[in-house]
This record gives C-alpha cells, sequence and structure tokens, in this order.
C-alpha cells in the first residue's frame, strides 16, 4: 500500500528554486532515507511533504487522498478539513526536538492526542508511559525538557509522534544536534522502529546508518534526485559523479 505519493514537486523562494521536479514514492513498511549536502534541498522536500511548506507545483497525496493537486502546473491544496484529517496520517521528528519547555515529558506526549484527536486519557495515558518505557525513559515522565539530555530530549520527541499513531514518521537530520555519544542512542530508537516495519523517511548524514537501515536510499544535490536505488548500490558503489564526489567525504 502506498501512504505517500509526491509527483513532480517545485518549490521556489524568491525566484530561487530550491526543488525542481522531484517524484517519489514511499509504501507501508518501507524505510527511505534522503541524504546529500547541505542546500540540497532535502529539509524542504521533508517540509513540503509535511505541509509546513506550500508547494508551487506539483501533487501530494497521502493514502491515495490528495493534500495537493497540480492544475496547469501549479498545486492546488485541499480544504482545510481534508488537510486536517490528512496532517493525522505523520509524525515529524526535528532536528532541535521542539519539546514545550514549560511542560513536563508527559505532557509533552499527550497533549496532541488528547486535543486534537480527542482520545479517552487513560488511554493516551497508557499509551505515554508505554512510549516511554521503549525510549528507556520511564522514570523520566515529570521532568522538564531542560533536565533532559539532548539524546534523551531528542527521544521524547520521537515518543510525542508516535504517540500520535501515525500511518509514516519523518525524521529531519534527528542527530545532527547532538554529539557522537548520543547519536548512536537516536539511531538505536530508529533501528528499533525499522524492525517493527514503520514506515518512515529519514534526512540523514549517518551514510552507514542510511545503507544499513534503509530499503530505498535518494541522493539530492541542487534540488533535484540526481540517484536513487539499493542502499548498498548508492552509497557503496554509486554511479553518478556528483554522488562519488558527495560521500568521498564520509569515506
Amino acid at each position: 500500500m502506498k501512504i505517500l505519493e509526491i509527483e513532480h514537486c517545485r518549490k521556489q523562494f524568491g525566484g530561487n528554486e530550491v526543488l525542481t521536479d522531484i517524484s517519489l514514492t514511499v509504501s507501508e513498511g518501507e524505510v527511505v532515507s534522503i541524504i546529500g549536502p547541505s542546500g540540497s534541498g532535502k529539509s524542504t522536500l521533508l517540509r513540503c511533504a509535511t505541509l509546513l511548506e506550500t508547494m508551487d507545483g506539483g501533487s501530494l497525496k497521502y493514502l491515495g487522498k490528495s493534500a495537493a493537486r497540480d492544475e496547469n502546473g501549479k498545486a492546488v491544496y485541499a480544504s482545510a478539513a481534508e488537510l486536517k484529517e490528512i496532517r493525522s496520517c505523520f509524525g515529524l521528528v526535528f532536528q532541535n526536538f521542539n519539546l514545550f519547555p514549560h511542560y513536563t515529558v508527559l505532557k509533552n506526549i499527550t497533549e496532541a492526542p488528547l486535543l486534537i484527536q480527542k482520545r479517552e486519557k487513560q488511554e493516551v495515558l497508557a499509551t505515554a508511559r508505554d512510549l516511554l518505557n521503549r525510549m528507556g525513559l520511564a522514570d523520566r515522565e515529570d521532568a522538564y525538557p531542560y533536565q533532559l539530555s539532548g539524546g534523551q530530549q531528542q527521544r521524547v520527541s520521537i515518543a510525542r509522534a508516535l504517540a500520535m499513531r501515525p500511518k509514516i514518521l519523518f525524521f529531519d537530520e534527528p542527530t545532527s544536534a547532538l554529539d557522537p555519544e548520543l547519536t548512536g542512542e537516536i539511531l538505536k530508537v530508529i533501528r528499533a522502529l525499522a524492525a517493527e516495519h514503520m514506515t518512515m523517511v529519514i534526512v540523514t548524514h549517518e551514510m552507514a546508518f542510511a545503507r544499513d537501515v534503509s530499503d530505498h536510499v535518494i541522493f539530492m544535490d541542487g534540488g533535484v534526485i540526481v540517484e536513487q536505488g539499493n542502499p548498498a548500490d548508492i552509497i557503496n558503489s554509486p554511479s553518478h559523479d556528483r554522488t562519488i564526489q558527495f560521500l568521498s567525504r564520509f569515506n
């Protein structure tokens, strides 16, 4: 089953085309990693996919429902009510955690399921505590973000995203704000999610991780998809000069 379909996505900022004719499909249970140099359009693509930015042209679908359709080269978005329903399909984990500083860990996780999804309080609390247990943070539910390490804050933000029961989870460079020791913590969590067949799109600079965990790797540069395919092929033996040049810095 196709969870996400993006076709011919275009995005400009002030006349500068940041994304040019990007198309990708993510199926249920698939892990897709997006790699490439800074400024290649990876994060903008994620922001367009998660409705934080509007595309200038192209179409966007979740589970076959249209969030945006292309009309004469322009992206026309669905109604606010339809977009609200579509937003419940995905979760997003940011590089800088984006936790509410004045909320406890538990409230950070339970707020959206209670307010937005109107779920039963006892069920939401049980889900949140189960997620904290899985993240190794069962004893931190009453802590505030400032009392946690960066790795712990990022694990809370992953739990918060999972608490909404998304069909697909997006990660925007989830380890870029962390030191190497804490990076390992987060990659371990994402590996465990991959083992559970969670559908994920991960923008990452961790090449070995992308190779080992992904079903599909996309290399972007200059706002276009330069090369994509099997992770081992792309990362171990890329065929395009730009991919070879980029990956040589990691070897």
